[in-house]
């Protein structure tokens, strides 16, 4: 039996909003693990599978592909039937998939698994922070949010270590197992103690079944003729699916241009500032996406690190993220976001550059890890004040919108890059069984991830206004001499305590609530929610986000963004 929601919404600090909190951190703790422990895992997977680099490459895309399709679909399927029944739909699917990717026998039953695996993350991703929007009562909202952020944090720092200790332990497949507990943890918990949601605005809209369907086929079709070309060369089973991927993607355009509710809003794309920062966005998280694939397998097949020494490598670029994003943030804050928006990009290329010093036998304190720093610093630059500015460029009831759009762009241009990545440097299908051919390769694709960070920072130069855009409702208003809202100072306190100063900050420059869940980027965002707008059981006092998108957080997936990571 549920436990009911009392009057208003649950408290955080009750024992009912304690569970609440860890059945969100556990769903998205589940994703979060898994896009950073399968990269390391690779080389393994590989060589026990007897698996080519275009199943290595398979083995992350089709997740992401599936993952970046439908990722705003999921969020409006939570607000239509019920945000505890979709999210556990996804918990169960991905945990169901997770078990079929640890005993897939061949290389075709793990990608296949992996894609199943995608749909279950794009419905349990957007509903662990949908939950905490719409349970928890506004006065504790930004706190909860903080702390999912946090704790969701720990997850992905941790994941590459776990990840190493799990290959070199038991196996790669439990790489995969480990997600399997965890769902037996929080399904129960979610059915006795997380109430039912719904937005009573959504039965009334509809599903863009087809512009997910158009977009899906779109990348599939472009990344299965960039990942086969390697192999088979400009033959017609390469031609055939990358023309069709680019006739399905103007197809998914020319739908999303005439539907009266499409998944992605073509409107939102004429305000200069949001797509300014979404093309950074791409440049950005294609660049990471490439890299950190190819860097794990680098450190392990050329530098001779164990998978646990590869994966505990990579630590440096998180913590740094975790120590200082708040930091970047309030300096965003201060600035403006082109200087931090073009910056941050430049260092991220240099260290990417200084990555090409790693080959046999690299010292990891004078070889990898001044790189790893420089990468680091890079991305603590960029990343707070790249989701502060998509949020600050669009009004406060797209927000969350708008943190969906800038999210599926992130990992819908680290699923190309990946796939497009070993093309460009002239990997061929065994080159990660060499380490002399794969250290060539890797040195070939590192100035091309450098190159992409270069186009990102001209970007937002050229593009990005020095303080961020004043969507033109809000305009309209201020000229009318209407009120500023002002955001509360304790919801700026707790968001900043949390680490997500930048969001707060942005928020109450431009007169609009905080959403300090978006500052990391690691789950799909949302605006604060309409105390009339949603059935709790019983009425709670907490809302949901208006729009069929808005309930959806290197990597990376990298992701932060998806907090970006490996």
């Amino acid at each position: 039996m549920t436990m009911p929601s009392p009057p208003g919404g649950v408290r955080l600090v009750s024992p009912q909003g304690r569970w609440v909190l860890l059945t969100a951190v556990l769903g998205s703790g589940m994703a979060m693990l898994d896009s950073t422990v399968v990269n390391v895992a690779l080389p393994r997977i590989g060589a026990d599978l007897h698996a080519d680099l275009g199943v290595l490459q398979w083995t992350i895309t089709a997740y992401m592909l599936t993952l970046a399709s439908l990722i705003l679909l999921g969020g409006a399927l939570g607000d239509r039937f019920g945000r505890r029944r979709v999210f556990l739909v996804g918990v169960v699917w991905f945990a169901v998939a997770s078990l079929l990717c640890g005993l897939a026998p061949t290389p075709g039953g793990l990608i296949a698994a992996r894609a199943l695996q995608g749909i279950g993350g794009a419905l349990l991703t957007p509903g662990s922070l949908a939950l905490i929007q719409a349970v928890f009562r506004p006065d504790g909202r930004a706190r909860a949010v903080g702390a999912w952020s946090g704790l969701g944090g720990v997850a992905t720092a941790i994941g590459p270590f776990v990840g190493g200790w799990l290959v070199d332990g038991a196996g790669w497949r439990w790489v995969f197992f480990l997600n399997v507990p965890l769902a037996l943890v929080c399904v129960p918990v979610a059915l006795r103690y997380v109430p039912e949601t719904r937005e009573r605005a959504a039965a009334r809209g509809g599903f863009d079944v087809a512009g997910a369907v158009l977009g899906a086929l779109a990348l599939a079709g472009v990344t299965y003729a960039l990942i086969a070309a390697p192999e088979r060369g400009l033959s017609a089973g390469v031609v055939v699916p990358g023309v069709a991927g680019l006739l399905l993607g103007a197809a998914f355009v020319a739908v999303e241009r005439r539907r009266a509710e499409p998944m992605l809003p073509p409107e939102l794309f004429a305000i200069r500032q949001f797509s300014a920062v979404n093309a950074v966005t791409v440049c950005v998280y294609a660049a990471f996406s490439g890299f950190f694939f190819l860097a794990v397998v680098q450190l392990q097949v050329v530098a001779g690190y164990s998978a646990l020494a590869a994966g505990t490598a990579l630590l440096p670029t998180t913590v740094l993220m975790l120590l200082l994003s708040a930091r970047s943030g309030e300096l965003g804050q201060r600035i403006g976001p082109r200087i931090p928006l073009t910056v941050g990009p430049l260092l991220c290329a240099v260290g990417m550059l200084l990555m090409t010093r790693v080959g046999a036998g690299a010292s990891y304190v004078v070889d990898v890890l001044p790189a790893l720093v420089v990468l680091g610093a890079g991305m603590v630059t960029l990343v707070a004040p790249l989701t502060a500015t998509v949020l600050a460029s669009v009004d406060v009831d797209r927000a969350g919108l708008a943190s969906g759009i800038n999210n599926a762009a992130a990992r819908a241009a680290g699923l190309v890059a990946i796939a497009a990545l070993p093309l460009l440097a002239g990997m061929g299908p065994q080159a990660y069984r060499s380490a002399d051919a794969f250290a060539v390769a890797f040195r070939r694709a590192m100035p091309w991830c450098a190159g992409v960070l270069l186009v990102g920072a001209v970007i937002a130069c050229v593009a990005v206004r020095t303080v961020p855009a004043v969507p033109e409702e809000q305009e309209e208003q201020e000229e009318a001499g209407a009120p500023e809202a002002v955001a509360a100072p304790e919801a700026v306190g707790a968001a900043e305590a949390a680490g997500g100063a930048s969001a707060a900050h942005e928020g109450a420059r431009h007169g609009a609530p905080c959403h300090p869940e978006c500052t990391y980027h690691c789950g799909v965002g949302a605006p604060p929610l309409d105390p009339g707008d949603v059935e709790v059981g019983r009425p709670s006092g907490a809302g949901a986000p208006p729009g069929p998108g808005a309930p959806s957080g290197p990597g990376a997936e990298a992701g932060g963004p998806e907090r970006p990571g490996p």
